[in-house]
């Protein structure tokens, strides 16, 4: 099942941001578009702020749970990586000095080895001077060890640097990237650029992949979320430009279209058949969602939306993704990145102080919701 969802832009969107989509029709969905589902729900099943966690970051961007339930967070553009702990506990792990912020690029995702009581490695995601990589680190106590390269040579930019780390469910590390702009990277197989990878802890293709390479899946803009369903499937939200905001079922070897397409095909593309491009499941006006962070727990996906300012939950079924609804509308500002806790809540970071938002007193802030 597929969906269209429309809507009226928060007052606070600012057309023509980068790293949000571009801008696009108020209101306007375009031929064919459904209205979004307006049902009132009862309010034991709205997902609801529960605590704040903590507040005064600067730029949160990455985030993900040790074994013990404390989070491991990245500050995109302090490079700092902190441990923050569910009663509110910030401790400073390390500044990973090689990364070089500038506009959407910097210290971007992070990951917690799935081997991490043997190996206490973190996985970070890094924009430095020559390009994106990911690296890692020990963990020791509370100090971040020296950095070991694990794949280099991704393009960056200041724009559509993708930047999500995720382990899945074989042990593999998933990797989302962006075309930084240069439209053309998406639809070249060999390029890191506009794609989502997939390889070993080490670094290496994973066993598998269709292409003999790092490349799992392409033809993306900007994927900034990933997760993982309960039947194993990857789903991956996508930034768009002008007209349509993304989710997509992310199947091996599989092209998503960009830049030949944008949303759904439709059918054809320049008079020709678009067969050879993936739908998305999910597609939102650009002025809704500008989609970044991505968490799936019982048979829904949440998705945080930047320019929307708003949390979108998908239900998610054997035959793809149903009708989305919209909650915290413009209550808590742009939206970076949500995780499940090891406890089963949500954890959700806004990103109010990245240079596009209007941030309160005490932003950025993680929050803990009951989904």
């Amino acid at each position: 099942m597929e969906v269209d969802v429309t809507g009226t832009a928060p007052a606070s969107a600012r057309a023509g941001d980068a790293e949000d989509s571009g801008a696009s029709p108020s209101g306007s969905a375009g031929p064919g578009a459904s209205p979004s589902a307006r049902t009132e729900l009862p309010t034991s099943a709205r997902p609801r702020i529960a605590e704040t966690v903590v507040t005064g970051l600067a730029a949160p961007w990455g985030l993900d749970f040790l074994p013990d339930g404390d989070a491991v967070v990245t500050e995109r553009d302090s490079r700092r990586v902190l441990r923050v702990s569910p009663e509110g506990e910030v401790t400073e792990l390390g500044t990973v000095e090689e990364a070089e912020p500038q506009t959407e690029a910097g210290l971007l995702g992070v990951a917690v080895s799935p081997s991490f009581a043997e190996d206490r490695l973190v996985y970070l995601y890094v924009s430095t001077a020559e390009d994106n990589r990911v690296v890692r680190a020990e963990l020791s106590g509370d100090r971040l060890g020296p950095t070991e390269e694990v794949l280099t040579g991704i393009p960056n930019g200041y724009v559509h640097d993708g930047g999500r780390l995720l382990f899945g469910p074989d042990g593999y590390l998933y990797v989302s990237t962006g075309e930084i702009g240069e439209r053309e990277r998406a639809q070249d197989r060999d390029d890191l650029g506009g794609k989502i990878l997939r390889i070993t802890p080490d670094g290496d293709p994973a066993p598998g992949n269709p292409f003999d390479s790092p490349v799992w899946s392409w033809g993306h803009r900007n994927v900034q979320g990933l997760a993982f369903d309960g039947e194993g499937r990857l789903w991956a939200s996508e930034f768009g430009d002008s007209t349509w905001d993304e989710l997509n079922l992310i199947e091996a070897g599989a092209n998503y279209g960009w830049p030949e397409v944008e949303g759904r095909a439709e059918g054809t593309i320049d008079g020709g058949p678009s067969g050879d491009f993936v739908d998305p499941q999910a597609q939102w006006s650009t002025d809704e969602a500008s989609p970044s962070g991505l968490a799936y727990a019982d048979g829904h996906l949440y998705l945080a939306a930047l320019r929307g300012e708003r949390l979108w939950r998908v239900p998610v079924g054997p035959d793809g993704a149903g009708e989305p609804e919209a909650f915290l509308v413009g209550e808590l500002g742009r939206m970076r990145t949500v995780a499940f806790a090891p406890d089963g809540r949500l954890w959700l970071t806004t990103s109010n102080r990245d240079g596009r938002g209007q941030p309160a007193e005490d932003d950025d802030r993680i929050l803990v919701l009951r989904p």
